[in-house]
């Protein structure tokens, strides 16, 4: 896996120096109008003279300057402050290089670490987020069947549709995270028949009760758990007590997908 991460400069809390931007300039340094650069780079002949605005106005030099008039009937060029820009930002860029290079001799970026960085940053209300592989993917006509295989060795089947899979870039062998909602988990003891696809034995690890409702942490060994949210009164009922058996049942159609 390679570390990539495009380079953004601020001016006034305002983005300044972005990438398509250095190509702009550059362009107009090689090309010394803003039309010819505009087709290099490539964008509107608008946005090129909307992005050189910007810049001169975040700027309190001026970096680009434009020349009217003469026997080449003028044209765009880079003040010397905008040649100058130009090469900090060439020793910058290769300075983050060097660091992107450095960080993945230092990081176990191909076992996983930064995915997981990259997990922990993202909040959601969902109680369950499980981290798993794609073993299979079955495409019907307008949903998908996502066969998931998850830490513990448990699979997991997630129905979405097939706008979603494309959208996301799915594909067979990729890391993903199941995310459902605790209140989408049945809970079941003893032997049950039942028609959805995911159904996971464990050990209850703790309850916690209110007045009406009561989270239950199910553990399926020790890396993977499931919270669900049910009625007191079905905890009592069904004599569920930390160290009991349980089986949860989620449907496919409530398990989301993310990467």
């Amino acid at each position: 896996m390679e570390l990539t991460s495009n380079l953004t400069l601020e001016l006034s809390d305002q983005p300044f120096l972005l990438e398509k931007r250095i190509q702009l300039l550059n362009a107009i340094k090689q090309h010394g109008s803003i039309s010819k650069a505009a087709k290099a780079v490539p964008m509107s002949y608008k946005a090129a003279w909307d992005a050189v605005d910007t810049m001169n106005n975040l700027s309190q030099t001026p970096i680009v300057s434009r020349e009217t008039g003469g026997k080449g009937g003028g044209g765009t060029t880079l003040t010397q402050y905008g040649e100058n820009l130009l090469k900090t930002y060439s020793i910058l860029k290769e300075e983050q290089k060097r660091f992107l290079e450095r960080l993945k001799q230092v990081t176990d970026v191909d076992k996983g670490t930064l995915k997981t960085i990259g997990r922990l940053s993202m909040q959601i209300s969902a109680r369950n987020q499980l981290s798993g592989k794609i073993e299979k993917i079955v495409k019907g006509v307008v949903n998908t069947q996502l066969h998931v295989q998850l830490k513990s060795g448990n699979r997991l089947v997630s129905i979405i549709t097939n706008n979603a899979v494309e959208s996301l870039g799915l594909d067979k062998g990729d890391d993903v995270t199941a995310i459902f909602k605790a209140t989408s988990v049945l809970l079941a003891t003893g032997e049950i028949h039942i028609s959805a696809q995911n159904k996971f034995e464990g050990i209850v690890e703790s309850i916690r009760a209110g007045k009406v409702n009561a989270e239950v942490v199910l553990s399926m060994g020790d890396l993977d758990r499931i919270v669900a949210v049910i009625t007191k009164e079905s905890v009592e009922a069904l004599k569920i007590v930390p160290g009991s058996k349980v089986c949860a049942v989620i449907k496919a159609t409530d398990i989301m997908i993310g990467k």
